[in-house]
């Protein structure tokens, strides 16, 4: 299956997926706010994907994140089936499957940043390019937990308490932060060659798509 057939089908299976989280989800709005940036960011790939196509390995991380929003937004985080299955497999004190989804925040914008950045400009692997992206990641775990706490001074209450999923944990922003910081680094650690490769066959540093779908080079 060449490249754009992979893309198509991460694509289609995402947008069925969305389909059912929003058949009758446990609570609407909820929903909504939760899925929300998987529709807008995915929008933006699909809207920019003839003129910069990333990775196949890049859209398969963005495609797990969107599963794991639409999954939350369907159950609300401390209630989805598998967090419930874990905690009381594990004897733990919550539902965790929330912090899933803070690993996930910071894994994709370190790597959307990185290929950015590796195919855009002038750095190279390294402390400077890996330093970038772990920033990067942990200003917009920090930013979207000052959002939540927005959320949460505006509409309060139960509304509140589903959307942030704390469950009671009064350090529940710091641990998601550190969630996301684990996540950035272990993945520009371990992910990091793997994507430099899929770069090269894609045309190195060049931002628009190679001329063959089949991985060749520009």
């Amino acid at each position: 299956m060449n490249r754009s057939a992979i893309h198509r089908v991460l694509l289609l299976t995402a947008l069925a997926y969305l389909i059912w989280s929003g058949l009758w989800p446990r609570e609407r709005f909820t929903w909504l706010m939760e899925v929300l940036p998987a529709i807008i960011g995915g929008s933006i790939l699909v809207a920019t994907y003839r003129r910069f196509r990333f990775t196949t390995l890049t859209y398969t991380l963005v495609w797990v994140f969107s599963l794991i929003l639409m999954t939350g937004g369907h159950w609300t985080y401390a209630r989805v089936p598998l967090g419930e299955w874990a905690r009381e497999a594990l004897g733990l004190s919550r539902n965790h499957f929330d912090r899933l989804g803070h690993v996930f925040q910071g894994i994709i914008p370190a790597m959307l940043a990185r290929e950015l950045l590796r195919r855009t400009s002038p750095l190279r692997p390294g402390k400077w390019l890996f330093t970038i992206c772990v920033a990067l990641s942990l200003a917009i775990s920090a930013a979207y937990e000052l959002f939540e706490w927005q959320y949460a001074v505006i509409f309060g209450g139960e509304q509140a308490e589903s959307f942030l999923g704390s469950q009671g944990d009064v350090w529940d922003a710091q641990k998601d932060m550190a969630m996301a910081l684990l996540g950035a680094v272990g993945a520009l650690i371990g992910l990091g060659r793997w994507q430099d490769r899929q770069i090269s066959a894609v045309g190195g540093r060049s931002c628009r798509p190679a001329p063959t779908d089949s991985g060749g080079t520009a």
